[in-house]
């Protein structure tokens, strides 16, 4: 019956890609297929689920957005397979149709967030659903990523008990970009061995991909450094001029005020060049709009009455916009399965597409505009998780013995720190240990305890001050950078500065302003070693892997011209400092290289600091991170390790998998880094290589050839291959 019903849909034989993973789902064995975009990995999954529900089976989709979900369902109602009963589950379902997906439902679309909190905590209620469950369908698998994928690892780790309880043990599917070692990340995400599919057969139209460096101005930065045009007026030149031309257009921008920023620039030159008309088929698009206006601006993109779309990543998964023709990517998206899925957005029905990445004044950019084999050669970036942090596992043993009494088997699904973590909760009244296993001591929901996609805690409520209107919330941890005092903050195209942050009751108040300038915080730092984990040797340069504690202060912030990036000035802050325990990488030098560099007259601070900077700003090439996700320290004489240190921590508590993941890919890692300062046009460091934005020290000291200096000692006797 799919074989006809795709037949109706033009596919008449499926690509090999599609069948290798399909006969690995037959055979019961998990999979995932990490292939390129509009490679069909939809079809790869499709064939044995539908063919387990014929069976009498059930299927279960997890999807990182409920817009992807949706899209999905969509795809799967146009099969007319008459026995397929499906339906999405998420919070938007109607609470009167939730009883018939529980009964009737034999594939249910879902998302992590939905199953930790409506699912599992009733699995009772879905035992008939779950008796039955033949496969998990894991679409977008390479979102699953740092703290949020690590606490989705113990969301599925709490489904396959449930699963047990009923006597089921589905198979993973699993769909991802193309990622370094994706079977390893996979197994981590399901806790499983799980097979790889890499090879992609399927046919594509040609895309013109363009690396595009913005030219430095003649504008003077912070220290003197040459200041480069801003990526984001770049790209709305391009999006102007891809408008002229009557050419599709969706500009990618990294944030939600670029975004409108890249939207009204863009109309501000079409107007300038006499296009009043075509300024109005230009818009900005993001995470925040009402769902209606969202909807109003997808369906004038897929009828071409919108020419032009800024956008955040919200489109990057879920919504059908096919038929456009190119794609302007501005600044590194994060990641390289993200920076192919922006791309693949051009050129959906087999045409050809252009697709440009403007590079961001960053490290990372730099090396990347240079060295463009690694965009489009064999990826080294591997999707980064940590199950085994404790901060992220302790909620989900609550969880999970409230749904089902936890035993002493359990360390095996869980981890190893999973029998201390229970004593420890023991201890703290949390949960009760009977002989037949660990339980839920409270009333509340035990699922409440983790915020899988925050950072835990209230989030600050953003209001306008005047009016009392609620503009938007941000998590609390990340209050401190964005909505300090002084913090320019945009939303839908108007400005605000905030006037005040009440961090006892959660609120940042703004207030409507017209400003040309940006800001961004800057902070202190302290790290203290608190064990190590891993060691090894380059000769006599030393690299660690451990726990460290990091205290954190933000002392001030900068401000800077928009179109320009021009640095107008600093003011200071007054915010409580922020204590953090969590991993970090780090690597020292010995005396002897010490005096080495000594003779050479490097500025061993300079040097250290400006590596430290570079290091940071390449990590996101090797893990699936953003640079705003860690954070580092350099010093010519750290207390405790007695030598030239340089740390490099992961942002969030307990660690998210980046620091390892740095320790693992350190020689590939620190090579990049070297490569990427070399590569910079200034004299004496910029932006583009050794400056920071977040630097709370101003970006001084810096020495740009004292980093070449000390990375290339530190390289001598490091692994060529890879680690």
């Amino acid at each position: 019956m799919l074989i006809d019903r795709l037949a109706l849909q033009g596919i008449t034989r499926p690509w090999e890609h599609q069948v290798t993973a399909a006969e690995h789902a037959h055979a019961g064995r998990s999979v995932i297929i990490a292939t390129g975009t509009a490679s069909g990995k939809s079809l790869a999954y499709l064939m044995p689920a539908v063919q387990a529900i014929l069976d009498g089976g059930n299927v279960l989709y997890l999807s990182p957005t409920k817009a992807l979900a949706a899209d999905q369902l969509r795809a799967v109602r146009e099969l007319r397979i008459p026995r397929i009963r499906a339906a999405t589950y998420d919070g938007d379902t109607p609470t009167d149709e939730r009883q018939w997906v529980r009964t009737h439902a034999n594939l249910v679309l879902t998302n992590p967030d939905m199953l930790h909190h409506g699912v599992l905590p009733q699995h009772a209620r879905w035992s008939a659903f779950l008796r039955r469950l033949e496969y998990v369908i894991i679409d977008e698998s390479h979102g699953y990523r740092g703290v949020f994928g690590s606490h989705v690892a113990h969301v599925l780790r709490r489904l396959r008990r449930a699963c047990a309880k009923y006597k089921s043990a589905p198979t993973f599917v699993l769909a991802s970009a193309t990622s370094s070692r994706p079977a390893e990340s996979a197994s981590r995400l399901v806790g499983l061995p799980v097979e790889e599919v890499t090879a992609d057969a399927s046919p594509r139209g040609p895309v013109a991909f363009a690396l595009w460096e913005p030219p430095l101005t003649e504008f003077r930065g912070e220290r003197g450094a040459p200041v480069r045009r801003t990526a984001t007026a770049e790209a709305a030149d391009l999006l102007a001029d891809l408008t002229i031309e009557g050419i599709r257009t969706l500009a990618f921008i990294r944030s939600r005020r670029g975004a409108e920023t890249v939207a009204l620039a863009a109309k501000r030159v079409l107007a300038e060049a006499g296009a009043d008309e075509l300024a109005g088929r230009v818009a900005a698009y993001r995470a925040g709009y009402l769902a209606g206006d969202r909807r109003e601006l997808e369906a004038r993109l897929r009828d071409g009455t919108l020419l032009g779309l800024a956008t955040t990543n919200a489109l990057e998964l879920g919504v059908d916009v096919s038929g456009l023709d190119a794609v302007v990517i501005t600044g590194w998206p994060g990641t390289r399965a993200s920076l192919w899925q922006q791309a693949g957005r051009a050129g959906r029905d087999g045409q050809g597409a252009l697709a440009v990445l403007v590079a961001a004044d960053d490290p990372l950019d730099t090396y990347l505009v240079h060295h463009p084999e690694a965009v489009f050669g064999k990826p080294v970036e591997a999707t980064v998780l940590d199950p085994d942090n404790p901060h992220v596992l302790e909620p989900h043993l609550c969880a999970a013995a409230s749904e089902i009494p936890l035993t002493d088997a359990d360390a095996e699904l869980f981890g190893p720190n999973t029998p201390a973590l229970l004593a420890d909760l023991t201890r703290r009244g949390m949960l009760r240990h009977r002989p037949s296993g660990w339980f839920w001591t409270r009333r509340e929901r035990a699922s409440a305890l983790a915020d899988i996609r925050g950072a835990g805690g209230p989030p600050v409520q953003i209001v306008e001050a005047a009016t009392g209107r609620l503009l938007g919330s941000v998590d609390e941890p990340a209050s401190h950078t964005t909505v300090h005092a002084g913090a320019v903050y945009l939303h839908q195209g108007e400005t605000y500065t905030v006037s005040a942050l009440d961090l006892e009751d959660h609120v940042a108040l703004v207030e409507s302003a017209e400003v040309d300038y940006t800001t961004s915080a800057r902070d202190v730092t302290d790290i203290e070693v608190l064990e190590t984990l891993r060691s090894r040797s380059w000769g006599d340069a030393e690299l660690h892997y451990g726990t460290v504690e990091v205290t954190r202060q933000v002392v001030g912030y900068q401000i800077r011209q928009v179109q320009t990036g021009t640095f107008l000035g600093e003011e200071p802050l007054d915010l409580p400092p922020r204590t953090l325990r969590t991993r970090a990488v780090w690597w020292t030098i010995s005396p002897e290289q010490h005096a080495e560099l000594d003779g050479k007259d490097v500025r061993l601070p300079g040097a250290a600091h400006a590596a430290e900077h570079a290091s940071i700003g390449l990590l996101p090439l090797f893990a699936t991170c953003d640079r705003w996700d860690i954070g580092g320290v350099s010093t010519e004489m750290h207390p405790d390790t007695g030598r030239l240190t340089v740390f490099v921590y992961d942002g969030h508590a307990g660690g998210a998998g980046f620091a390892e993941r740095g320790y693992t890919a350190a020689a590939q890692w620190l090579r990049a880094t070297h490569q990427a300062i070399e590569s910079c046009e200034c004299e004496a460091g910029c932006p583009s290589c050794i400056q920071s934005p977040k630097c709370g020290n101003g970006n001084d000291p810096l020495d740009k050839q004292g980093a070449l200096d000390l990375l290339e000692l530190l390289l001598r006797d490091a692994p060529v291959d890879p680690e």
